[in-house]
């Protein structure tokens, strides 16, 4: 057996432990690893205002501290508004149940020729097996919802913190990863930076302004429609569907038609036709200009890169995918070297061939067009005499011809002496 044999051996089983090691490892740490990714991006988010804030003499901590403030306020007060409609609405709804059962029912009696009644409706749905599992589940479940809430609330927690920690030692962490680093490097990676930090804020920016817009628009029906709480529904609508991707539109669209629902069955109409509409309007008219002024991006890389997100960690990544391959687009369009376009029509989307055929065309018909202009004959009969020909060079001519030839002999000579019998 050779020497290196073993060796070989033992370090073919060594890498593959270890790679089995690190396998392990990355998906035991993913979850950590994503709430570090999501902490950055906040960090990013908030970066101008703390940095705006430590130019003008304020410590960083400090700066960052009440820009975390500034938000939890926000957060929670929209979040105790929300609740309290919300409750409001659900203890209005389970008030209004029978009358709205009555309504349904009469309905169906009316146009069915049926015979329902609201007791016998009520105690079948209580008699029925599915009410009675489902209730039996949600009894079980309470521990499991519970776990997931406290999950929940140490995740927050967690990725406050991180982006606390990102935000506040910003150039103390800039300054660790450059130390590292050549001075070439160094100052790319600083360039990157900076490009993260402006084109996450951009992408907030582009947001923050369409969900103001949403809010406003919304607002507008929901008041004209007297439906109750406008002003935090449509805040809800903004923020929703502004900061959640792909499904946010219609997840922030049902709850003020589940409360226009209560006003009036056709209200909730009226407001899906509405979300509808705008939406369509948003995606081909106002998303389009806001994010090529911000975030420089083209709708279909943005679309294409939040479904590959969402491929990738799901609602996170939706949510960081745009400003983050806004980053790398800006960042690599540095290093990619262009050149000046040549005026070929065919850059514009007209196609050579079919050009040239209608060139050809457009030329043959204005030499057909000059020829009958000139009074030239078609190809294959007798030329026309021109202005010296005498008249032995036409072989036939009709009278009109022998009264221009008089005309042009002089007062001597007979009109029809030397002209061709006809």
């Amino acid at each position: 057996m050779p020497r290196w044999l073993p060796r070989a051996m033992v370090l073919a089983l060594a890498l593959v432990g270890l790679f089995q090691l690190g396998s392990w490892a990355f998906h035991q740490l993913t979850g950590l690893l994503i709430n570090i990714l999501i902490s950055f991006f906040a960090a990013l988010a908030i970066e101008p205002a703390v940095s705006r804030m430590a130019s003008r003499g304020m410590r960083r901590g400090l700066a960052t501290f009440l820009v975390f403030i500034g938000l939890l306020i926000g957060i929670a007060g929209f979040v105790t508004l929300l609740g309290s409609m919300l409750a409001g609405q659900i203890i209005k709804i389970v008030e209004d149940f029978p009358d709205y059962l009555d309504s349904v029912i009469s309905w169906i009696n009316a146009h069915f020729h049926t015979d329902l009644k609201r007791v016998d409706v009520q105690e079948g749905l209580l008699r029925s097996d599915w009410l009675r599992s489902y209730v039996r589940n949600s009894a079980t479940g309470v521990l499991d919802v519970s776990a997931q809430v406290l999950g929940g609330l140490f995740q927050m927690l967690m990725i406050t913190l991180f982006a606390f920690y990102f935000a506040a030692d910003g150039p103390r962490l800039r300054r660790a990863l450059c130390s590292v680093l050549p001075p070439a490097r160094q100052a790319e990676v600083l360039r990157a930076w900076e490009i993260a930090v402006d084109k996450t804020g951009g992408y907030l920016y582009s947001r923050g302004l369409m969900a103001l817009v949403s809010g406003v628009a919304h607002y507008i029906l929901l008041e004209f429609l007297n439906v109750p709480y406008a002003p935090v529904l449509a805040v809800w609508v903004g923020l929703v569907s502004q900061f959640i991707p792909t499904i946010g539109t219609y997840l922030a669209g049902a709850l003020p038609m589940l409360i226009a629902f209560t006003v009036d069955p056709w209200y909730a109409l009226w407001v899906l036709l509405f979300v509808v509409v705008y939406q369509q309007f948003e995606n081909y008219m106002l998303q389009p200009k806001l994010t090529a002024k911000t975030v420089d991006i083209h709708p279909a890389v943005a679309f294409g890169s939040v479904i590959a997100g969402t491929a990738l960690l799901g609602a996170v990544g939706a949510l960081i995918a745009i400003p983050a391959i806004a980053t790398l687009q800006a960042f690599l369009g540095a290093y990619v070297k262009r050149y000046d376009v040549t005026d070929d029509p065919r850059v514009h989307g007209h196609r050579g061939r079919g050009a040239g055929v209608l060139a050809r065309l457009r030329s043959l018909l204005e030499g057909r067009r000059g020829a009958a202009d000139t009074g030239d004959a078609p190809a294959g009969s007798a030329e026309a005499p021109g202005p010296e020909a005498g008249p032995e060079t036409v072989p036939e001519a009709g009278p009109e011809a022998g009264s221009e030839t008089g005309k042009d002999q002089g007062p001597g000579t007979p009109s029809g002496e030397d002209s061709p019998p006809v």
